[in-house]
């Protein structure tokens, strides 16, 4: 073979080479590499995000709390913009050109070729005109979505409300997006994955405005949005609003569950706010302004405040007594009023007193003696201590309990080890802890935990776990909710502790002003010690004391005496919610809570 030859197949064997790598290159744009189609598939196509609604919430009585509003959102895919009219822009979306230019910069950030949000949350009104303006400005378009609206100004701790995903959830959750929004508290929070729906996708042709043209392949590769289940709360909205009307110009909370079921009946923590205020593109700047708010409407006491239950804690006290068998209902013990040691009465009465009148007159000395019996009848305080531990966690006391809020405190109900760790093992005895025999000292619970505390009373020993919703729309609620839970103390000894609750009540008690005509409540009042002002007013109740509907625990701050505040309005709510009125010669003392205001005014002790 000459040179020649050898020659031309070198150079055939080049272009032959060229060619393939050239076949390759082209198979790897065009199948094998994604962008490229993409690109060319965008300048075409537009896949506009389908978000679902949420699904609506209503109460107990099918009264409807919050639904959903159109809103839209513009978007930009950085890539696609060309030159446009800034200032023209801005007018109709009514923003600045600096907060124009910070959004297309953070779009630029996340990503030159996929959608992100410019702005939020554009009204129907404004839309309308941006739609018809939006041919003018390629790159961008616009999305629907819906806003929750509410129904009432009430129950927002319970409601909740709807905020953007943040980084960590997108990170948690490969259903969220950024620019997606999430349940951020209360039941849109616990029951996001019910109501959030599922997203979908359509599918449009463009033309070279980036106008929409029409559907692709007539929707059939389209996604369609599911629509959030529906969820019926236990808050019966009536009562709910009643009671935060009672509670205006004060700090504290009540919380009201039905004995039978453990549905929540009202909730409020107080001061609270307008859960309106938390939509739309204000939402920013009022979540800012309630943020800084020095009386925190924002923290929801209901389930995060901890209280020293006080008084109110004796009835369980005394039934640990009763079981334990260190006292039974002919015990009686001495009481010298102020006088006595080593805790004093805040009032003289009838000496000597046993289980029943120690209750109704809220008798400080029974419970010391009582306590210091419990824990003196084991071999080491430290034993009897965790004996009276144990009573007190089947009742929900220092742990939590377990409701569909997500953001429960357990309160404080301290080990034996925090004792060692103070005073030193077997160097503390029932005098060093005797605060806890009166419901003071390391003991903290929430109104939540006391209301159901006073659930288990009702019930003669047992309880369902608090909780906020009833039912789910094509969906089961937790079956941990329709289960019994039993306290260590046996049904026999509640009679004599709901006798002396129900004779707290009458003339001559430390709630007579409380008193309900022909409905038999039994209640317990309360006073907690405050270092940084007057003491706390509690009172828990239920009613009626056969049967009872509703139990609930109220805690006003700086409220003085549970007689005072807490009791008068624990009994206000009672009376409406079993008997839909104020009886007239009780208006007065409704009159009266409504108009006190706590959060300005010094209460004398």
């Amino acid at each position: 073979m000459n040179t020649y030859s050898k020659r031309k197949y070198v150079i055939i064997g080049i272009f032959a080479t060229i060619g393939l790598v050239f076949i390759i290159k082209l198979f790897g744009l065009q199948l094998l590499d994604p962008s490229f189609k993409q690109f060319a598939t965008n300048n075409v196509l537009r896949g506009v995000v389908q978000y679902p609604a949420r699904g609506l919430v209503y109460d107990r009585n099918n009264k409807l709390l919050d639904f959903n509003k159109a809103a839209y959102d513009l978007m930009i895919i950085p890539r696609e913009v060309l030159d446009f009219d800034t200032t023209y822009l801005c007018r109709l979306l009514e923003i600045s050109k600096e907060e124009l230019e910070t959004g297309i910069k953070s779009a630029k950030e996340y990503s030159r070729y996929k959608p992100s949000i410019l702005v939020k949350q554009i009204s129907p009104e404004s839309y309308a005109t941006l739609q018809e303006q939006l041919y003018k400005f390629k790159g961008f378009h616009t999305q629907s979505r819906t806003l929750r609206e509410y129904s009432n100004k009430a129950a927002a701790h319970v409601l909740g409300y709807v905020g953007e995903v943040g980084v960590n959830e997108i990170k948690n959750d490969e259903y969220y997006k950024i620019g997606d929004y999430i349940g951020i508290s209360g039941i849109d929070k616990a029951y996001e994955t019910q109501l959030r729906g599922n997203k979908g996708v359509k599918k449009y042709f463009v033309d070279v405005h980036n106008r929409i043209q029409g559907s692709y392949k007539n929707g059939l590769d389209d996604i369609p949005a599911k629509t959030g289940k529906n969820v019926t709360s236990t808050i019966d909205i009536e009562l709910q609003q009643y009671a935060e009307k009672l509670f205006q110009n004060k700090k504290g909370s009540v919380v009201a569950i039905e004995p039978s079921t453990g549905e929540i009946l009202a909730m409020v923590s107080a001061p609270s706010y307008d859960p309106g205020l938390m939509v739309r593109r204000v939402r920013g700047s009022n979540y800012s302004k309630l943020l800084s708010d020095t009386l925190k409407p924002l923290f929801n006491r209901s389930l995060l405040a901890e209280y020293p239950p006080g008084s109110t804690y004796k009835v369980l006290n005394i039934l640990i007594g009763l079981q334990e068998q260190v006292i039974s209902i002919n015990t009686h013990f001495s009481c010298a009023g102020p006088e006595s040691v080593p805790i004093r009465c805040t009032h003289y009465h009838g000496s000597p007193v046993e289980v029943i009148g120690a209750i109704r007159e809220s008798c400080n000395p029974f419970l010391w003696n009582t306590f210091r019996s419990i824990l003196r009848k084991y071999e080491s305080i430290a034993d009897g201590y965790n004996v009276w531990r144990e009573y007190a966690l089947s009742f929900g006391v220092g742990q939590k309990l377990g409701s569909d809020f997500t953001n429960e405190n357990k309160g404080s109900l301290p080990l034996e080890s925090y004792y060692n760790r103070i005073y030193g093992g077997g160097h503390w005895n029932a005098l060093t802890v005797r605060s806890l025999a009166i419901g003071q000292g390391e003991l903290g619970v929430t109104p939540l935990q006391m209301a159901n505390y006073c659930a288990i009373i009702a019930n003669r020993g047992y309880y369902y776990i608090p909780h906020i919703v009833k039912e789910i729309e094509n969906e089961q609620i937790d079956q941990s909710f329709k289960t019994k839970n039993y306290g260590k103390i046996s049904a026999e000894y509640y009679e004599p502790v709901i006798r002396g609750m129900e004779m707290a009540l009458d003339p001559g008690g430390s709630a007579e002003m409380s008193r309900i005509p022909d409905i038999a409540m039994c209640g317990k009042t309360g006073t907690a010690q405050n270092p940084q002002g007057s003491a706390h007013s509690i009172f828990m109740a239920f009613a009626p004391k056969e049967n009872p509907r509703i139990a609930l625990s109220v805690y006003v701050e700086n409220g003085v005496w549970g007689s005072r505040y807490a009791a008068p309005i624990a009994s206000l709510i009672v009376e409406k919610y079993l008997t839909d009125t104020i009886s007239p010669n009780r208006k007065w003392l409704e009159n009266v809570m409504i108009k006190a205001n706590l959060l300005n005014s010094f209460q004398p002790e």
